[in-house]
């Protein structure tokens, strides 16, 4: 299933549906998906993203590849949907970064790899949006990583038995392709994610695991349209200002 949360004009009640080509079916009715707007999938209460889960994009940065996944936060209000500006902070230097998100579908806690498959409720696309100035000078990235309409998410989740992976990770800035990878080439798979995260922490329904982003990272810049395509899943598509 292809599943949506959708408004039907600006200030209405966010709605939860299904996608089915091109009509969007929710509480017995149906919409033209040219009628709605979609919002971000889901409403997580934390994103938990992993850096450098690429070696490639590791090493641009000039980073060691890590032994044990490198975790940080986003908070939801950093959540836009797709079609939402992502409103540049002041930093001189905001990049981009393509990831395949995970969206947990269980309460869960301490959850071993094996069973990893059980708590996911699917798959959807995210932009890391980044500020290199401040995640150089902040060691836990609060304001490099957390300001508002930082992670844009969507435009669908996917569920796992249309979209198991592996994954193809694409990231185009105006047109141009700028990164390109698959998630065959994570340094820690997702069940491994799932063990590690829940280990400490309990995951809500709706939170999202930001799985790391493959090499070609670089800057936006006001008007730039910037887009995440997973194959499977579609493409997540925002401007820049």
């Amino acid at each position: 299933m292809r599943l949506v949360r959708f408004q039907l004009g600006p200030g209405r009640p966010i709605r939860a549906g299904t996608l089915v080509g091109e009509v969007v079916v929710a509480e017995g009715r149906t919409y033209a998906l040219a009628d709605v707007t979609l919002v971000a999938p889901c409403a997580p209460t934390k994103l938990v993203c992993v850096g450098r889960n690429y070696a490639a994009h590791a090493k641009e940065l000039g980073n060691e590849v890590p032994d044990k996944p490198l975790l940080f936060f986003k908070p939801p209000s950093a959540v836009i949907g797709p079609g939402e500006e992502i409103v540049l902070p002041t930093g001189p230097d905001v990049h981009y970064e393509a990831e395949l998100a995970v969206v947990i579908g269980t309460r869960c806690r301490n959850i071993s790899a094996r069973d990893a498959h059980r708590v996911i409720l699917g798959y959807t696309c995210l932009n890391d949006v980044s500020d290199r100035t401040a995640q150089q000078w902040e060691k836990n990235w609060v304001r490099a990583k957390g300001f508002d309409t930082s992670a844009p998410l969507g435009p669908v989740i996917v569920t796992p038995d249309e979209a198991g992976g592996p994954f193809h990770v694409q990231l185009r800035v105006n047109g141009e392709t700028r990164q390109d990878g698959s998630t065959t080439d994570f340094i820690f798979p997702i069940p491994e994610l799932i063990e590690a995260i829940t280990a400490f922490m309990t995951l809500e329904p709706g939170d999202v695991i930001a799985t790391g982003t493959p090499e070609g990272v670089g800057p936006l810049h006001a008007g730039d349209v910037v887009e995440v395509e997973i194959d499977g899943i579609g493409v997540l598509r925002n401007p820049v200002r």
